[in-house]
C-alpha cells in the first residue's frame, strides 16, 4: 500500500521532466519533431519508471531491514528500472552500457555518502544535546 501511495504520488513528475527535456531539445535544433507512437511510449515508460522509483523508497519504512540492505535494494531496483527504460525507448546503445553502469553507481554512491555523513552529523549533535543540555 504504501510503496504504491509514494508511487503515485511522485508518478507525475517523470512524464513533466520528459517534456522539459524535449523542449530544450526542440529549442536547440536537436530533434525537429516527434513520432505520435514513440512519444506513447516514452511517457508511459517515463510514468511506470517514476512510479517504481519513488515506490521502491518505501523498503526504508515497511521492512525491518538493515540501511545497507534496504541501500542495496533500492539501488537495485533503481538501476534496473532506469536501464530497461532506458534501452526500450533506444535512449541508451547497448555499447554505453559499462559507462551507463559508472555512472549510476557512482552517482548512486555519492548520494548515499552525503546522506550517510548527513544523518551521522544529525545523531551526533543530538547525541551531544542530550549529554550536554546546557550546549
Amino acid at each position: 500500500k504504501e510503496f504504491c501511495r509514494r508511487g503515485l504520488l511522485f508518478a507525475w513528475l517523470g512524464p513533466v521532466i520528459l517534456c522539459i527535456v524535449w523542449y530544450f531539445l526542440k529549442k536547440n535544433g536537436i530533434i525537429d519533431q516527434l513520432d505520435v507512437l514513440d512519444v506513447i511510449r516514452a511517457v508511459l515508460s517515463i510514468l511506470v519508471m517514476s512510479f517504481l522509483a519513488a515506490g521502491v523508497s518505501a523498503v526504508y519504512t515497511l521492512e525491518q531491514l538493515p540501511y545497507p540492505t534496504a541501500g542495496l535494494i533500492q539501488m537495485a531496483v533503481l538501476y534496473f528500472d532506469y536501464l530497461l527504460v532506458y534501452l526500450w525507448n533506444g535512449w541508451l546503445p547497448l555499447s554505453a552500457l559499462p559507462v551507463y553502469s559508472l555512472i549510476f553507481l557512482t552517482g548512486f554512491g555519492i548520494i548515499w555518502l552525503i546522506i550517510y555523513l548527513t544523518i551521522r552529523r544529525t545523531v551526533e549533535r543530538m547525541n551531544s544535546r542530550m549529554h550536554n543540555p546546557e550546549n
